[in-house]
């Protein structure tokens, strides 16, 4: 029966694919035929401003799977649109220089997606955004709302405009996980934990109504320094005094734009228009006709490429949960990368690599299988590791080799712990009148069964093999940082760190982005000048990209992207949590990874 369903299921699955993607060729076909009837070449005029739309933007770390435009847009749907911080930071380094652009335009909201639009990268787009506002350009920016994340990065502008309706809603940090510890319970699941470390809290969600004393301990500490640097950044950017600017957050949270003025948050409150008429007389346009601008994609798209032939940087991706076997989009599979990193290994073309981490980690097992093939890779070139908004727990675990180690003050890192979750149903197929029996071999045989609560002895197994598996990972880090085991125990325990103490801790070299990492990376492999990068996983042509879709099924964020307000969040929080269940298929059931969903907004 089970198969019967399967099968049916599958058919009707097939079918859909069919017709969408008939739909998507015809749809593809017409927009080639439109694209393919004339228009000139897009080209920059002289004094325009680059504009900055953040709307539906989410800056990640990888390059998006299909370019941006034409077919791509039609395979993204409605979710955010992706911006790799690479490609976004050249973009702005080429702008600062280039006679043509006249200054920067900023407006929009960010639309974070997954892992992407973390505080680290965003530390690197503000750091660009300042390179332009220092080469003399003008850096403009009108919001009619704005919270923390446009307010980084909008806090070196020359100019900032706020609606008069509008707010900066910037009231520090929070991070919210969802429990279900008391739904499984009611439902008669069972769940029980094996773990190493006091701070591994990962399951926690699973097994109680809310946060440990110690996840609570952490996560104050954690979010108190990554809102400092964020706080500081801003008031240093604004002229503003930080102890000022921590009374006005907390005096108002969300601060009306008189406020906002009054303090330099922004230095005009304005409408729309009158920006944008500002912008024409600047530009010697006349009324009714849009400023000389170009946008920020369009520009993107006109780049030279990086390099001058003299060597090979290879820039390796590991974004999203570390999984076993190949993955898909938006996970890390241990088999795949692996995969490729043994071939960078053997490609005499490529003199060093950067492993650029934005993970919370995962499997155990595919985590180390990744480290085994870095290990083999360094002994033959060099590997730098960047760290993006996350390297924590698997995402540590992979970075600990590093011949050097950035990363940003606000990167989560550390969480060097492992855990085991079991969970069962025999309560809650009881009370519908199913049941199980039971004839084995031995005392231990049926220890993967999901009928009934581990015993004991059974237990205690998976306790011994999440023991062993932290001490592996103890060694492993005191191995690749040079650091004593015992040292390493402890400031590991599970326990998460903000990028500016895992400094302070050994645990990282020195603060810096991706652009840093690739030019260290470049001088430990001699190459001079601008190295060619050679980027993994990069973007698709479109045919490749469209069988990627149907391979790995639509996204939740595609899926779900119509869904708004309070509802479709805590839509997209469940549906999170259950694909971080789907996810946890390490052979062994041991994970490395980071506590609780911890996503800071």
């Amino acid at each position: 029966m089970k198969a019967f369903f399967a099968s049916f299921i599958g058919t009707l699955l097939a079918l859909a694919a069919f017709c969408v993607a008939a739909a998507v060729l015809v749809l593809g076909g017409f927009a080639f035929l439109v694209s393919a009837g004339g228009g000139k070449a897009m080209q920059v005029q002289n004094g325009a401003y680059l504009v900055l739309n953040l709307d539906g933007t989410n800056i990640t770390d990888a390059p998006p799977l299909v370019e941006e435009g034409g077919l791509g847009d039609l395979l993204r749907g409605d979710a955010p649109r992706p911006i790799a911080i690479r490609r976004a930071t050249a973009g702005l380094h080429h702008a600062a220089t280039d006679h043509r652009i006249r200054g920067v335009f900023i407006t929009g909201s960010f639309s974070p997606s997954g892992f992407g639009t973390g505080f680290a990268a965003l530390s690197e787009f503000r750091a660009a955004l300042a390179e332009v506002k220092a080469a003399g350009k003008p850096v403009k920016a009108y919001f009619d709302e704005i919270g923390t994340s446009e307010m980084y990065v909008a806090a070196v502008a020359n100019e900032i405009v706020l609606s008069p309706f509008g707010l900066v809603a910037m009231p520090g940090l929070a991070s919210e996980p969802m429990f279900y510890g008391a739904a499984f319970e009611k439902w008669g699941v069972g769940v029980q934990v094996t773990r190493s470390g006091k701070y591994k809290g990962a399951v926690e969600p699973f097994i109680r109504k809310d946060l440990s004393p110690e996840n609570r301990e952490q996560l104050t500490v954690l979010l108190t320094d990554l809102w400092t640097n964020v706080r500081d950044d801003i008031a240093s950017a604004r002229g503003i005094k930080t102890e000022a600017l921590q009374a006005l957050v907390d005096a108002e949270g969300l601060i009306t734009p008189e406020s906002a003025h009054k303090a330099g948050l922004v230095t005009a409150i304005g409408y729309r228009d009158e920006v944008l008429d500002a912008l024409r007389k600047e530009t010697g346009v006349d009324a009714g006709e849009p400023f000389l601008q170009v946008a920020f994609a369009d520009y993107l798209a006109l780049l030279p490429k990086p390099g001058a032939g003299h060597g090979t940087v290879a820039v390796v991706y590991a974004e999203g949960e570390i999984v076993d076997g190949d993955g898909g989009e938006g996970e890390v599979g241990g088999a795949s990368y692996a995969r490729e990193l043994r071939a960078l290994r053997e490609d005499d073309d490529v003199q060093a690599v950067v492993l650029r981490v934005n993970s919370p980690g995962g499997s155990a097992s595919a985590a180390e299988e990744m480290l085994r093939e870095l290990r083999l890779l360094s002994a033959k070139k060099p590997v730098v590791v960047s760290m993006g908004s996350y390297a924590a727990s698997g995402g540590y675990w992979i970075s600990a080799f590093g011949d050097r180690i950035f990363t940003e003050a606000s990167t989560v890192t550390g969480s060097i712990g492992v855990f085991g979750v079991q969970f069962d149903v025999e309560k809650l197929s009881a009370s519908i009148g199913v049941t199980w029996d039971r004839v084995q071999t031995g005392q231990k045989a049926g220890m993967f069964t999901n009928a009934r609560p581990k015993s004991p002895a059974e237990l205690a197994v998976f306790q011994r093999l999440v023991d062993h598996t932290y001490d592996k990972f103890l060694e492993r880090v005191a191995e690749g940082r040079s650091l004593e085991k015992a040292r390493v125990h402890d400031i590991a325990q599970g326990r998460v760190w903000s990028g500016t103490q895992a400094v302070k801790l050994d645990l990282a070299d020195e603060i810096g982005g991706l652009d840093q990492a690739i030019a260290h990376a470049a001088k430990l492999g001699k190459i001079e000048g601008a190295p060619d990068l050679y980027e993994y996983p990069g973007t698709l042509p479109f045919g490749e990209a469209l069988a990627e879709a149907f391979r790995h099924g639509t996204s939740p964020e595609a899926r779900l992207a119509k869904v708004r307000g309070p509802a479709g969040h805590m839509i997209r929080q469940v549906e999170e949590q259950v694909k971080m269940l789907d996810r946890f298929n390490d052979p062994r059931g041991v994970y490395a990874r980071l506590p609780l969903d911890l996503r800071i907004r």
